[in-house]
């Protein structure tokens, strides 16, 4: 097929950079996609391009993805783009039938120590494939090396460490260094899990790429079969692939140099299992000759969303030059309201009582997306109690099997069953009872002796301190009164009078999930309820079914990549969480003016802070026609930084605030005597805060015909007649 012939048939809707990428076929060539820039229908082209009109055997071009998911995605749309090469294509006919072979990395370095084990005669080592049995082989190392059992949320976190290791090649100083941030001893349950791994013939999905590329290094015999098998090479989702992917990338195109890789570095979001964006930054310097192409057009949100995503991205120092410009058509018609709505809220805990209101019946597909998974519990407790339809993607139990989740659980357990000296043995070094461990022994060996509860069992003991007596016998009547109260009572008992607080304290262990559990006791009479119902949510998040057609959509940010909404809200976008951490503004104003040197842990927390900011990055390009962020106190800063780039802002806040739907909100007293009937409800908007003379302060959720909706921080929403408030004064500053 003649090229002209080609671009007609293939390439007449696209850009003059998305031609210029697929007609790229020669050497090195990095291509960088911005969000919604329509890469994969590129690289899919290119592919065809490759076949049709360089007569390039199909099954001599290799393309790498990241998951097998998105492998079996771009092989579908490959064959619906060329079902067959037909004889009349002007190729020859043994490319009839012929296609490109589409792997993961770890697909293809199976493939290579399969090859090796047959040149060699042996056996190679088995995948381990089963997680749960990975995480039963790390439970044991665990055991045995803590001497403590864990909970399942840090096993899951042991074996990303794991992978992170491997997949970043740490060097065993690094591993040391890394072992050092740990609450567990990493570097020994490294070793002790590898070594048992190979002991038993086994490796898992990270081992089969060290050694896929141990045998690509040490077999000249090997690593030529494969170039000559694969003289193309094609990779997409570059910015996601690890230093020991890259490095068996550059291994198999070092030959011919024909590789191709398509990512964006703005978009690289997987720093935990060792993502390696660097690589992307570092093209050129490693494959000489190399060539950066752009495409820079973003075919998804609205022009609003992507001015202020290009404003906010262009703060980050780590990347590439680019500027992303929108091409789809705005979506701010008449009744729409703007691309991008700030919602003010008086509190973190309003935001689970809009999302609900905006779940009973969204008018557009809407999804809300958080960084940690903990964020969305409240709002699904709500859903499922409200029973209304959701979807929840990727959802992870590991929150309800978390050392602080844990410690409450027993703390509350013990409270009904005062008489356990297991529970006892697991919880009175978290409270103030002020006992040494020698004394705990003593008191549950006294408790199982005569029957009695350990806590009453103390006084038993002779020659104690007095403290400790005292200590434990005020413990004793907390957890008397934990069982008559509510369950947020108890929670608070627990955590400020009965010392828990103290203790993560000086552990150095975050309370951050105390928050979550906090809004979940919220709506339990009792401890005891309380408990059940995380039993309930537990399974609620491990077993609910997924419902495809279910418009209202919940997922972390992880796993909304490469997904699109039409309509998107972000959850729990404040520091501390989204952030987790804010570098110091004099660091900050070094690293970004490129002023003064940093040390290495400044420049460590610079590179996971733009991490970070990527992250907030990804999640606003998610949205392609409506974009909602909340503003309240304690505030993420990515999010006045991002509202900076929207056409008519001013400083992170709308020139007009209040004034319209999804402006910016201000503390207002409409009601004043001075003004009309009309003029206060002209004065109202939604998002506006206001605050009511009973009920405290608290956000327009609804303004319709007679009355309004108004969501309070303590008590939730209400519905009021709008003639009341304004003949009783009841809405002031």
């Amino acid at each position: 097929m003649k090229p002209t012939e080609f671009e007609q048939k293939y390439m007449s809707s696209f850009s003059g950079q998305q031609k210029a990428a697929v007609l790229a076929d020669e050497g090195p060539v990095l291509l960088l996609a911005v969000p919604g820039g329509g890469k994969t229908t590129v690289l899919v082209t290119r592919l065809a391009y490759m076949i049709l009109c360089r007569g390039i055997r199909p099954d001599r071009i290799l393309t790498l993805t990241y998951t097998v998911a998105a492998t079996r995605d771009m092989e579908a749309r490959f064959r619906k783009l060329i079902p067959d090469v037909p004889p009349s294509a002007g190729t020859a006919p043994y490319l009839q039938g012929l296609s490109p072979e589409f792997r993961t990395i770890n697909g293809i370095s199976a493939k290579i120590i399969q090859y090796y084990a047959r040149l060699r005669g042996q056996q190679p080592f088995t995948l381990l494939t089963d997680e749960k049995e990975k995480l039963r082989r790390l439970s044991g190392i665990y055991r045995e090396i803590e001497g403590t059992f864990a909970p399942e949320s840090e096993l899951r976190a042991l074996a990303t460490r794991i992978t992170y290791i491997k997949n970043g090649m740490l060097s065993q100083e690094e591993i040391d260094e890394l072992d050092s941030t740990e609450d567990f001893r990493l570097a020994d349950l490294y070793r002790t899990y590898t070594k048992e791994l190979r002991a038993e013939g086994l490796m898992d999905y990270d081992d089969q790429m060290r050694y896929a590329l141990n045998i690509l290094k040490a077999s000249p015999e090997t690593l030529a079969y494969f170039q000559e098998q694969y003289p193309y090479i094609c990779v997409d989702e570059a910015q996601d692939t690890s230093r020991i992917q890259h490095t068996i990338i550059r291994l198999l195109a070092s030959k011919t140099g024909q590789l191709f890789m398509v990512g964006d570095e703005d978009q690289s979001i997987y720093g935990f299992r060792a993502a390696y964006p660097q690589a992307l930054l570092d093209f050129e310097r490693d494959h000489p000759g190399a060539r950066v192409l752009l495409m820079e057009d973003n075919y998804r949100s609205d022009s609003a969303i992507v001015e202020a995503a290009q404003h906010f991205i262009a703060g980050n120092r780590l990347r590439h030059p680019k500027e992303m410009r929108a091409k789809a058509p705005a979506q701010t018609g008449a009744g729409r309201g703007p691309a991008v709505r700030e919602v003010p809220l008086p509190g973190r805990s309003t935001q689970y009582r809009y999302l609900l209101k905006t779940a009973e019946n969204p008018a557009l597909q809407t999804a809300v997306l958080y960084r940690d998974n903990e964020s969305v519990l409240p709002l699904v407790d709500l859903l499922e109690r409200s029973r209304i339809p959701y979807r929840i993607r990727n959802a992870d139990p590991g929150f309800f099997t978390s050392r602080v989740v844990t410690d409450i659980r027993n703390i509350l357990l013990f409270a009904e069953h005062p008489e356990d000296t297991e529970l006892f043995l697991q919880i009175y070094y978290k409270l103030s009872g002020y006992l040494t461990k020698k004394m705990a022994l003593a008191a549950a060996g006294e408790s199982a002796k005569n029957g009695t509860e350990p806590l009453s069992a103390v006084g038993r003991i002779r020659g104690l301190p007095a403290y400790v007596y005292s200590g434990c016998r005020e413990l004793r009547t907390h957890f008397q009164r934990i069982r008559k109260e509510s369950a947020s009572d108890a929670l608070v008992r627990v955590r400020r009078q009965m010392g828990y607080d103290e203790y993560l304290k000086r552990s150095g262990i975050s309370n951050r999930s105390l928050w979550i559990l906090e809004m979940l006791a919220r709506q339990e009479s009792s401890a005891s309820s309380f408990l059940n119902r995380l039993d309930e949510l537990r399974d609620v998040i491990r077993d609910k079914p997924d419902d495809p057609a279910c418009p209202f959509i919940l997922s972390t940010v992880h796993s909304s990549k490469g997904l699109e909404y039409e309509q998107v809200y972000l959850l729990d976008a404040v520091k501390g969480i989204f952030p987790e951490e804010v570098p110091d503004e004099r660091v900050l104003r070094k690293w970004r003016g490129r002023r003064g040197a940093l040390d290495a842990d400044q420049k460590k927390q610079m590179t996971a802070y733009e991490e970070e900011r990527r992250l907030f990055y990804v999640a606003v390009t998610r949205a392609r026609r409506r974009l909602t962020l909340f503003r309240m106190p304690n505030e993420s800063p990515f999010t006045g930084e991002f509202l900076k780039g929207i056409p008519g802002q001013k400083d992170g806040k709308a020139e007009a605030p209040g004034a319209a739907r999804g402006g910016r909100g201000r503390s207002a007293s409409p009601a004043r005597k001075d003004r009309s009937y009309e003029e206060f409800q002209a004065a109202l908007a939604e998002g506006l805060i206001v605050t009511h003379r009973k009920f405290g302060e608290g956000f327009v959720k609804e303004l319709g015909g007679e009355f309004i909706t108004i969501v309070f921080d303590d008590c939730g929403e209400k519905k009021f007649l709008l003639r009341t408030l304004y003949d009783r004064d009841l809405l002031r500053e």
